[in-house]
């Protein structure tokens, strides 16, 4: 069956930096008062924005805290939202960390209560030491690689066909367990719509 609905515009690879740039200049933050707010350097964010250096997801979940605003932010170039978000595999944006990359899958949706994402991680990136907690639900099935998941002191491996599903207020980390790069498929399900749990996830 051929399908009317049009697919979201193609763009390989969105630029964090430049996105950066441009939340931090909507809130008329100079550079100098986001790095005291967000712990971080001031060559350092300015490296970042002139796309000399990509940031770490731990990097990314500090500038994100400071703005008061969902990692997934840094991903989005739409701002009308939409009831069907449809991607193509070669038209999906993707943003690049120090350790991997992340690609949103439900940008631009109207709704709260999804956050779809595809997370590469390169063999041994973890999610640190803390572990996390946040509401609702979290799912997550093995692409590729093998993927080491620890709920309430449970350990769990996922290798590729797996999947993990689990109430999200266990406190939860992750890690790329194998020697080569691992994807998953990635669910963040709130049960509060003022809960971002993709702020903090990338720690």
């Amino acid at each position: 069956m051929r399908s009317n609905i049009s697919p979201s515009q193609p763009s390989s690879e969105v630029n964090v930096g430049r996105r950066l740039r441009e939340l931090r200049a909507e809130r008329g933050i100079s550079i100098r008062a986001l790095a005291e707010q967000s712990g971080l350097n001031v060559n350092t964010l300015s490296f970042i924005e002139n796309g000399k250096t990509s940031p770490s997801v731990s990097t990314l979940q500090q500038v994100a805290a400071a703005l008061e605003l969902p990692i997934n932010t840094f991903f989005e170039t739409q701002t009308h939202p939409q009831a069907i978000v449809y991607q193509k595999a070669g038209n999906r944006q993707s943003a690049a960390f120090t350790h991997g990359t992340l690609a949103d899958l439900g940008m631009g949706f109207a709704r709260p209560g999804l956050e779809p994402f595809v997370v590469t991680l390169e063999p041994q990136a973890d999610s640190g030491d803390t572990p996390i907690v946040h509401t609702g639900l979290e799912f997550v099935f093995c692409l590729e690689g093998c993927i080491g998941y620890e709920v309430d002191e449970q350990a769990f491996t996922l290798d590729p066909g797996d999947s993990l599903l689990f109430e999200a207020h266990l406190p939860h980390r992750w890690r790329n367990a194998g020697e080569t790069p691992s994807r998953s498929l990635l669910l963040l399900c709130p049960a509060d719509e003022r809960d971002h749990p993709d702020k903090r996830h990338f720690t």
